[in-house]
């Protein structure tokens, strides 16, 4: 057993070492950015859905 997660990680290491094609930094700091301007805009999303949520229920149920 201890062969096999032995050849497990030699294969593993291989494939990451030859196989895998890395982005480059300018890709990376690319999708970076993708992902930091999906964030916010999914959050902004969310901030005026629970406004809405809130001003209906504020208005349902008054204080």
């Amino acid at each position: 057993m201890f062969k096999r997660v032995l050849d497990y990680c030699k294969e593993s290491y291989e494939e990451l070492v030859n196989k895998v094609t890395w982005p480059s930094r300018s890709e990376l700091a690319g999708s970076a950015v993708v992902v930091l301007y999906a964030s916010l805009l999914i959050a902004l999303v969310v901030f005026a859905m629970d406004s809405v949520f809130e001003t209906v229920m504020e208005f349902i149920y008054p204080n």
